[in-house]
């Protein structure tokens, strides 16, 4: 599904996406984690025969693949540009400001989370401006790569992504749909968060993209000098 759709595409891509039970078991899936069909069902409040005929239109129409281990069966978003369209199309009808007040159940989302496998939502798009503020990242035409200084920075608090050699995985800027501004994406915005996850500075919540910002993980922001709310 990649390039230039055609009307016909949009349609299919729109078909996949009305179903309820279906974008259900796409949002599930939207952290790039791989999930077995039982507990998508679950997941998605459905019978299992009603999510193995979802799964399979999912599959067909190229939104989820298929990991095949042994006797069993795990599905996952077909790649970052999915889990980019699905982290995208709440702003395709977001002509209001955000509500100063969410629902209990949205908070932990909208705080922090997973869109594909990097940091989104308000924890995610204070990371990406105090990177950005403190010259830590450069904005390319094609790409965000981290600076020399973002480099050092990164790597004496441990979280220097790994790279062959500078200037390292390239990121890119992604819009965030609760904050309605960029976090950091791409396969640079993948590695700093599996390096906060990996030091215990995120935790991530059961069954949930939600992330829990830890105690350490505060404090080592903090002193990375990005903006924290208290």
């Amino acid at each position: 599904m990649h390039g230039s759709p055609s009307r016909y595409q949009l349609a299919e891509i729109g078909s996949l996406l009305a179903d309820p039970s279906r974008a259900a078991i796409l949002l599930a899936l939207a952290d790039g984690r791989a999930r077995p069909a039982g507990e998508l069902a679950r997941l998605a409040g459905i019978a299992a025969s009603t999510a193995s005929a979802h799964l399979g239109r999912l599959v067909e129409g190229g939104l989820l693949q298929v990991l095949n281990q042994g006797r069993h069966r795990y599905f996952q978003v077909a790649g970052d540009h999915v889990s980019a369209m699905l982290e995208a199309l709440p702003l395709v009808r977001s002509t209001q400001p955000r509500p100063a007040q969410l629902a209990p159940a949205e908070r932990p989302l909208a705080f922090a989370r997973t869109c594909y496998r990097h940091l989104a939502g308000h924890l995610g798009v204070a990371l990406y401006r105090g990177l950005r503020e403190q010259g830590w990242i450069e904005l390319g035409d094609q790409a965000v790569r981290l600076s020399e200084g973002g480099r050092d920075a990164l790597g004496a608090h441990g979280l220097l992504p790994d790279m062959a050699e500078p200037p390292g995985p390239p990121g890119r800027s992604c819009l965030d749909w609760t904050e309605r501004r960029f976090h950091l994406g791409g396969p640079l915005g993948v590695a700093i968060t599996d390096r906060l996850l990996q030091r215990d500075w995120l935790r991530r919540r059961e069954h949930s993209r939600a992330l829990e910002l830890t105690p350490p993980g505060r404090a080592g922001l903090r002193r990375l000098g990005i903006p924290l709310d208290d």
